[in-house]
């Protein structure tokens, strides 16, 4: 299911409940020891939600190996003395089904490289 359809679910409203924090995901793909971007990477980054996949983003990565900066839900930061909760999205590689798993925190950029040395396919 993607997130614009989660939206119109009654399950969202609780979601946004327990996550009304928002952290920020940026992926870059890279080859050759980082010497390479990886143009065309196809990503999904999706997130495991009252037991149902929710898609965010679905896209390609950029002639610099880069998804733009992702906005995702997190828990709220209550304050800054007590360890942070965290959600976990997943960040797959289409090309090679390759899942990165990923921590979010409220008010974070999180940066995932993805080290990548497959063919791409439409490239």
């Amino acid at each position: 299911m993607n997130i614009e359809e989660f939206k119109k679910s009654s399950e969202y409203a609780l979601f946004i409940k327990e996550n009304p924090g928002i952290g920020q995901l940026k992926i870059r793909a890279y080859a050759a020891s980082e010497a390479l971007p990886v143009s065309g990477l196809n990503i999904v980054v999706s997130s495991m939600i009252f037991n149902k996949k929710i898609v965010f983003y679905k896209g390609v990565t950029d002639s610099s190996g880069v998804i733009p900066t992702l906005s995702l839900p997190t828990p709220g930061l209550v304050n800054n003395l007590e360890i942070p909760k965290t959600i976990k999205y997943d960040i797959e590689v289409v090309e090679n089904n390759s899942i990165y798993p990923v921590n979010m925190y409220d008010g974070i950029l999180v940066v995932q490289n993805i080290n990548y040395n497959g063919e791409v396919y439409g490239n």
